[in-house]
């Protein structure tokens, strides 16, 4: 079964995604992108979804964490701020995708689907 790893300090979020995620995939949380560090440690990862502003450590702050250390393993980025992050500059800084809340679960799904078919194919 994938793994994926969902990083979101809004524990409604965080629930949310794990409820829609869980079925089909091994699901671990983390509020914090410190906390998604650990377990990157000792992880790896199918996809990782992750909040971009957060407390601490920012959602780009562990793209590029994760690109230095497992840049194989896709990373989408979301964020409640919609119009204050350029897609095409967070894609050019190696994200796989980008997603604005309140996100549609069903867009959720379909691009966890294609971030783990890109991971399982290389």
């Amino acid at each position: 079964m994938p793994n994926i790893l969902i990083v979101d300090d809004d524990d409604a979020i965080r629930g949310i995604l794990y409820d829609v995620l869980s079925d089909k995939y091994e699901c671990n949380t983390a509020s914090m992108a410190e906390e998604a560090l650990q377990y990157i440690e000792v992880e790896k990862y199918d996809a990782i979804l992750t909040d971009i502003a957060m407390p601490g450590l920012t959602g780009l702050e562990l793209l590029k964490r994760v690109q230095a250390n497992q840049s194989a393993t896709p990373v989408i980025l979301i964020s409640g701020k919609g119009t204050e992050h350029d897609p095409e500059a967070l894609i050019a800084l190696g994200a796989f995708a980008y997603v604005t809340k309140p996100f549609n679960l069903d867009e959720i799904e379909e691009v966890v689907e294609r971030a783990i078919a890109q991971t399982r194919s290389q």
